[in-house]
């Protein structure tokens, strides 16, 4: 499944969460998606991602292993049916925004519980969300920045590049 409609699948599901195993299950989904997404773009994206990429797969790896809630999900990663990132920078952006409505709900169940395991279990979660976000929002600028290098290329070279070599002779001309 394309790596947007999991992230949005996410996101309902977070939405629709009632409860705080609901929502540490889904916190620990996003962990999972974050990695595994983390680790395509590692595999299969730009070369200039591939290091922060790395950084989120690990980080979402760890931030899925602080979440060992009894009601999280056995081998039922929301994640394992991701099969490509059609757009980088999309999902990046979609990504970010679970991400962050995630630490929001994690926020609240530490507010909530008076079990100290719990709280602490949610701190360090958190930790790891906001990790993960800076990693995303770190790749996103270094896309942008190679968008606009690309346009200032093409302003000052023009529509078709820089033509060098040789001034020769054109057929036709005399």
């Amino acid at each position: 499944m394309e790596a947007e409609r999991l992230i949005e699948a996410g996101r309902r599901a977070l939405a629709a969460s009632r409860g705080t195993p609901a929502i540490m299950a889904e916190a620990w989904q996003a962990q999972a998606l974050a990695r595994t997404v983390g680790g395509q773009l590692v595999r299969c994206g730009p070369a200039e991602l591939r290091t922060d990429a790395r950084g989120l797969s690990e980080i979402g790896g760890r931030g899925a292993a602080v979440l060992d809630h009894p009601m999280m999900p056995v081998g039922a990663a929301r994640a394992a049916q991701l099969s490509e990132v059609a757009d980088v920078p999309r999902t990046l952006g979609a990504l970010g925004l679970l991400l962050g409505d995630v630490g929001i709900a994690l926020v609240g169940v530490a507010c909530d519980t008076e079990e100290d395991g719990l709280y602490w279990q949610c701190i360090e979660a958190i930790d790891a969300v906001d990790e993960s976000i800076d990693r995303v929002y770190g790749m996103l600028r270094r896309l942008a920045e190679q968008e606009r290098e690309q346009e200032q290329s093409r302003e000052r070279d023009g529509p078709y590049g820089v033509i060098r070599g040789p001034a020769g002779f054109v057929a036709g001309q005399s």
